[in-house]
């Protein structure tokens, strides 16, 4: 392994961690996003519920008030005819039928004026969400401009170092990006790492066998540490390979605490059942 393959897996590795820091920090803006927009979007929650009720109960008003209008009309009807009745059984048939409709029309119309008021009092309740949406929205606006715009930048700088990476990957080996990328499959963030000056990887901290030991300082394959799987490169790259353990750290808490609240939801589910 010349030289230049030890500097394009170090600085490949070094284009990574950057990639993994600003996806973290696209990450790290959708709570706070969310905090920041929480009481607008519990009023405008609010209000489209309310909304979607009015709507549903100016339905039933305009269907009460073709029922009352066909109920006057039917009322006009009786009255007229029990006007031209003949005798008394039709007039007791008429009046009987006249009764029970006006009794309807008087149900139809409390239960009109009852809805009536519940538009009236909803129509308010609406406004007043809305005044205080706006209200909300103005308060956090500025703050949320913030963080879109944070959100925005990192995006942009995670694109570019992809394409930073890309153009970089085209200049390297392919077999050694094939062994790279396959040591950091599966979420690994490590895949290269320095042998120490006492002879260990800096990885593990297993010592590595001293003719492996003069392989990584004077041969010319790719050495991996038989402990951990990694490529041993040389003690003087250890600076450039700083923050990597770090990182595969904050990787590994992530995982752990996405595993636990995983089997947690698994236990609460076999309670359930």
């Amino acid at each position: 392994m010349t030289e230049q393959d030890r500097n394009n897996l170090v600085e490949l590795q070094r284009i990574d961690l950057k990639i993994l820091a600003v996806q973290q920090q696209i990450r790290d803006f959708d709570p706070l996003l969310g905090e920041v927009e929480e009481p607008a979007l519990v009023l405008e929650s609010d209000a489209q519920k309310t909304r979607t009720r009015l709507k549903e109960i100016n339905l039933e008003e305009r269907q009460l008030e073709l029922g009352v209008a066909e109920k006057r009309e039917r009322q006009k009807r009786l009255d007229e005819r029990l006007g031209s009745v003949r005798n008394l059984r039709e007039e007791a048939a008429v009046s009987a039928e006249l009764e029970m409709v006006k009794q309807a029309l008087q149900n139809d119309e409390q239960e009109a004026l009852s809805i009536l008021d519940q538009i009236r009092r909803m129509e308010g309740r609406l406004e007043e969400l809305d005044e205080a949406i706006t209200e909300a929205r103005g308060i956090v606006g500025p703050r949320l401009e913030e963080l879109i715009s944070g959100r925005d930048t990192a995006e942009r700088e995670l694109g570019a170092l992809e394409q930073d990476r890309e153009n970089f990957v085209h200049k390297m080996d392919p077999l050694e990006i094939r062994l790279y990328e396959g040591i950091r499959r599966g979420g690994r963030v490590t895949a290269v790492a320095a042998l120490t000056e006492d002879g260990a990887c800096s990885h593990c901290f297993g010592i590595v066998p001293p003719q492996l030991q003069n392989e990584v300082r004077h041969g010319k394959s790719l050495i991996r540490c038989e402990e951990c799987g990694v490529i041993l490169t040389l003690t003087e790259y250890e600076d450039e390979l700083t923050g990597v353990m770090a990182a595969e750290e904050s990787v590994e808490e992530e995982a752990a605490v996405s595993q636990e609240v995983s089997g947690e939801t698994v236990d609460e589910d076999q309670v359930d059942e």
